[in-house]
């Protein structure tokens, strides 16, 4: 007979089975995670600890950031299920932002950052290999001492913002792959058996002997060296990925099973107040509504703009910097410009 998989209760989550709450108060609550579903198993008991950053600025981009409740169901979701969110909406909805929101708020240290371009490969994620040092320090030593140690293999591997994410650590580690839809059509396909399986392999140290299976490489973070054994990375705690896209393609449904999706919407006119208050005070808020308006007027009309612009705006106008009207309006102008007629007269 199979044996069966106790399923958490509401109980077991103190009531509340958000693990994330969006509020921007830190909670350490990823411990109150529940085991896999028994598909998502993919625990690795050989852990390694690698020293975060000492210094956790990068979360800062997480203050005043404003979540629907949709949002915070999907990424509780995603952190239950051990999926990536697929997270699409127009330039300046804050698609990014949630990343260093939930590595703010479940402290888990800085967010892995992974910009996708056109050029950009699954390898560039995983590791980089510098083949060209290792040959050249290969040579120096073979005309000195013959009697030399073999090279240090790891001083020339260097995992990447995804690598570094699968590393088997106790605590999930935050990764933001982000304008995914920018990438070479192949990418998404090629991250499907990476994200299924939780591991991948670094040929240049499966290659190496029995005496060199233990290999220390650098992390993305730059502050470790992390030990990687037999050339296997396998993750024990999935990282929570957020993946960000602008929609300007449509991703192979293999790749979309696999992912949880959110679309965020832009910001009404609530919601703009409640980020204004949090960037720069009650009072800016108030003596901003003006512009609040005419901002929602513009994006209304079809014009591409964002609430950074706002924010821009906001803060050289309504904070008495410039106080001439005329300048103020121009400026006002200038700052909150539709960026799909960027570059043209």
């Amino acid at each position: 007979m199979t044996a069966q998989t106790s399923l958490p209760t509401v109980a077991d989550l103190s009531d509340d089975w958000r693990i994330y709450r969006g509020s921007g108060q830190q909670y350490d609550d990823i411990g109150r995670l529940p085991p896999p579903p028994p598909w998502r198993r993919l625990g690795n008991d050989e852990l390694v600890e690698p020293r975060l950053p000492d210094a956790d600025t990068s979360n800062s981009r997480a203050n005043g950031y404003q979540i629907t409740d949709e949002a915070i169901e999907m990424v509780n979701a995603a952190l239950y299920l051990r999926r990536p969110l697929l997270v699409t909406g127009k330039p300046g909805t804050g698609k990014s932002t949630l990343a260093y929101s939930i590595a703010n708020e479940l402290i888990l240290g800085p967010v892995l950052y992974w910009s996708v371009t056109s050029r950009s490969k699954l390898a560039d994620g995983l590791y980089t290999y510098d083949a060209i040092g290792r040959l050249q320090e290969s040579n120096l030593s073979a005309r000195g001492d013959t009697d030399a140690q073999p090279l240090d293999v790891g001083r020339y591997l260097t995992l990447g913002p995804l690598g570094t994410a699968l590393l088997p650590q106790a605590r999930p580690r935050v990764l933001l792959i982000d304008e995914l839809d920018k990438s070479d059509i192949d990418l998404p396909n090629d991250l499907l058996n990476v994200f299924e399986e939780g591991r991948f392999e670094i040929p240049e140290l499966v290659r190496l002997s029995e005496e060199q299976s233990l290999v220390q490489v650098m992390t993305a973070d730059g502050t470790d060296r992390v030990p990687i054994r037999r050339g296997v990375v396998r993750c024990n705690a999935f990282p929570v990925v957020v993946i960000t896209s602008n929609a300007e393609r449509e991703f192979p449904p293999a790749f979309l099973r696999r992912c949880l999706r959110l679309d965020i919407r832009p910001p009404d006119e609530r919601t703009l107040t409640k980020i204004v208050e949090s960037m720069l005070g009650p009072e800016a808020a108030d003596r901003s509504r003006e512009l609040i308006t005419q901002f929602l007027a513009q994006r209304d009309r079809g014009d591409v703009i964002t609430t950074d612009q706002l924010l821009n705006a906001i803060y050289m106008v309504a904070s008495g910097i410039l106080p001439p009207e005329a300048t103020r309006a121009r400026l006002r102008s200038n700052l909150i410009r539709d960026l799909s007629t960027a570059g043209t007269s």
